[in-house]
Order: structure tokens, then C-alpha cells, then sequence
């Protein structure tokens, strides 16, 4: 049997001194409120009311849990009240990750200016280049590049982004320029965590093996180093956009560039979105 039972029905009755204005103020019919509040009384063992035809009052024992139940019913419904509002209105705490570089550059600016927009919502965004796992370590949203081959989270995609193969004019000047995939094996390819690069050519996709003097999991380091004229890099266009821009960098094998590759923010299944995931998601796929 529920602690709670008949004790909103005792409140009620206590603050209205009648049974009949509190089964209206509760909605219910007076014998209902009459029942529930008698196995209230026989459960804690004492009278909680006297009865007259005239008026309803208190018992020594009865004021006493009168005076105990208020606060906790009063409590009880600040707590649905609360729940409803962050049911409604964006706010609480929203934790997320993201790849490091990407996040400095692109999901940084616009988190600031969500905060700003949405001043009761905060935010913990840890940047790392690990995939944390969301559900263990308690994360409502990670920002994924590339593929999302994470079938057990729900993904949505927020933008896309291309990988550009390319290399300095000093370095293709000296060491000429690849026409073809397989003349990247005479060059020394800066690769990253991975000795492959992505390719696109009339089989489809293709994933080739490349090697090289530098293997690096930082893609700054290794654009630097390409700006340096030490090699070939594929990176996201998020590092090489500017320097293309400027000519410092020349895109390569255009015609076997790979497919837009995509953005993604994952979150785990089963969970209703709230307003605050929900408004984040909107955000983000609008301003990037």
C-alpha cells in the first residue's frame, strides 16, 4: 500500500474543514475522499479528524500530520510543476563531446551563441578525439564526422564535409604531381591514424594504402607539415579550405575526390528528446 495514499485527501480536507469542498477542490466525490481518508486513519493506527455535522476538525494527532504532510505535498507538486516547465521551456544541463579540431573551429562559436540565446541552459562539451561512450558515461549528444556506424545511438545529420588530397607547390614542384592513384606510391603520403586514404573512381569507392615518412593523429601537425612541403595530405576541408584559398596548398586527383563524407549528432535510443536536446539539434543544423 502506498505511503501516499490518502494523505492529499487528508490536506484536503484539513485546509477546506470540510469533506464535500474537498472532494470538489480535488475532483473526486465526497465519498471517495470520506473512504480514503478513513484507511488513512486506520493505517496509521489513530484519528486524524473529528466529525460533527457542522464543521471538521483536527485531532492533536491529526494536526500533527497535518503539519508533516503540507510541506511534502507542497514539495511534490513544485517537483511536477518543475518538470513540466523543463518539459516546455529549454533549460538544465546538456552534455556533449566532439572531435577536437572540429570543435575549436566550427562547434565552439556556435555553443557561446546558443548560451546566449538560451540563458537557462548550461552546458559541459568535452572535445576529445575519443568515442566516449554516451550511455555509460552519462553524454546526451556526441558530434561524429565521417560515418555514423554507431547502430546501437540514433543519428542525425547536422552538415557535411569533404576531404581534400593535396600537397605545396614547393613539394609538387619538386617531386611533380600524381595524374593517377597509382602514382601516389612514389610520394611520401603524411597519414594520420589510418594508412589509407579515401578515393572515388569508376568501381565506386576505394580505400587505398599509402605510406610515408610521417604518421602523426594530429592534423594540424601534419598540415604543417605538408605547408612545410614534406608531402600529400588528405584532410577534412576544414583545415585545408583557407590555405587552398591562398594558394599555399594545391588540391590533387580532384577527379577521384570521395563523397561528401557527413556531420552527425548521435544520442542514445529510448530516450524522449527534450526541449534542450531538441533546440541544440535545430541549432546547429541551421547554423552550420
Amino acid at each position: 500500500m502506498s505511503l501516499w495514499q490518502g494523505v492529499s485527501e487528508f490536506v484536503a480536507v484539513a485546509d477546506a474543514q470540510s469533506f464535500t469542498r474537498a472532494a470538489d477542490h480535488l475532483d473526486i466525490s465526497t465519498a471517495q475522499v470520506s473512504r480514503q481518508v478513513r484507511m488513512l486513519e486506520k493505517r496509521l493506527g489513530t484519528d486524524l479528524l473529528y466529525r460533527t455535522t457542522r464543521r471538521v476538525h483536527l485531532t492533536e494527532a491529526g494536526q500533527l500530520y497535518y503539519q508533516s504532510c503540507r510541506p511534502l505535498l507542497e514539495a511534490l507538486n513544485d517537483a511536477g510543476h518543475a518538470v513540466q516547465q523543463l518539459q516546455s521551456v529549454p533549460q538544465g544541463l546538456i552534455r556533449l563531446t566532439a572531435p577536437v579540431t572540429w570543435g575549436e573551429r566550427h562547434l565552439t562559436v556556435l555553443l557561446n551563441d546558443f548560451l546566449l540565446q538560451y540563458p537557462d541552459i548550461r552546458l559541459y562539451c568535452e572535445l576529445t578525439n575519443e568515442k566516449l561512450d554516451l550511455i555509460a558515461d552519462d553524454y546526451d549528444l556526441a558530434i561524429r564526422l565521417g560515418r555514423a556506424d554507431t547502430p546501437q545511438l540514433i543519428a542525425r545529420r547536422l552538415s557535411g564535409r569533404f576531404l581534400n588530397t593535396c600537397a605545396s607547390p614547393e613539394y609538387l614542384a619538386r617531386w611533380g604531381t600524381p595524374r593517377a592513384l597509382s602514382q601516389l606510391a612514389g610520394h611520401n603520403c603524411l597519414m594520420g591514424t589510418l594508412d589509407y586514404w579515401r578515393f572515388r573512381d569508376d568501381s565506386g569507392e576505394r580505400m587505398l594504402r599509402i605510406q610515408g615518412r610521417l604518421r602523426c593523429n594530429s592534423g594540424s601537425a601534419l598540415l604543417d607539415a605538408a605547408l612545410r612541403g614534406l608531402g600529400i595530405i588528405q584532410l577534412p576541408d576544414y583545415y585545408t579550405r583557407e590555405h587552398l584559398e591562398r594558394g599555399e596548398l594545391i588540391e590533387i586527383l580532384t577527379d577521384y575526390a570521395p563523397d561528401e563524407e557527413g556531420v552527425w549528432a548521435l544520442y542514445p535510443p529510448g530516450r524522449q528528446l527534450s526541449p534542450k536536446i531538441r533546440i541544440l539539434l535545430d541549432f546547429l543544423t541551421e547554423r552550420l
